[in-house]
């Protein structure tokens, strides 16, 4: 997935109308059921690719595919004891409220991204801003490269963050892309963002719980 393109074939839909043509498993080229379905994340060419149950199955396996696809977790994470202020987000010279940060194999290094009506933008992030602001939680250790991601939102004074899917992330993108009207985004895109972000909240376990039944 590229740092400032809009992601490949798995989340086409999120970017257009619905597409003519059912969508299916990058792999075996199965159909997949539209929005029902897991992703891998092509590490060569940077993409996500939808994946049929047996394929992300057969990805799971160590060594499976030569390590060229990872499937993307389902967890989302919160760190009660983590605090962020509009110190901390000034640090982190995100121009928007919000944000995603995933480390990249490919160009080895952490990128920082933001939901944009082009679609996904990417930010400039210095070293020392990860440093000093989210390698400070412990969901940054958790990170898994390529496949999950730190997603920040600002909302006055409080930031939140979260551990979540890659795909979750490109999903955002896509709805702020396809919703965005005028300079703020216009009503129906914050009601997105807001229903987009409780979903969220709603999927999160605190670090440390998240293996408890």
């Amino acid at each position: 997935m590229t740092a400032t393109s809009a992601p490949a074939s798995g989340l086409r839909r999120f970017l257009t109308e619905r597409p003519p043509r059912p969508e299916r498993c990058g792999l075996c080229s199965l159909v997949v059921a539209e929005g029902e379905h897991r992703h891998l994340v092509d590490t060569e060419q940077r993409a996500l690719v939808c994946a049929c149950p047996s394929c992300f199955l057969l990805m799971e396996r160590p060594g499976a595919g030569a390590g060229r696809f990872r499937p993307v977790p389902a967890r989302c994470l919160t760190d009660p004891d983590h605090r962020l202020d509009d110190n901390a987000w000034d640090t982190l010279r995100i121009p928007v409220g919000v944000a995603f940060f995933f480390r990249n194999t490919a160009l080895d290094r952490l990128v920082a991204l933001y939901p944009s009506p082009a679609g996904a933008t990417e930010s400039e992030l210095e070293p020392e801003a990860w440093t000093g602001v989210l390698a400070a939680t412990e969901l940054a250790r958790l990170l898994e490269p390529d496949v999950e991601a730190l997603l920040l939102r600002r909302t006055g004074a409080d930031v939140e963050c979260h551990l979540v899917p890659i795909d979750l992330c490109y999903e955002l993108v896509g709805r702020m892309r396809l919703l965005w009207q005028g300079f703020d985004g216009g009503a129906e895109a914050r009601a997105a963002l807001d229903a987009f972000f409780a979903r969220v909240a709603a999927l999160a376990r605190p670090v440390g719980e998240e293996d408890r039944p």
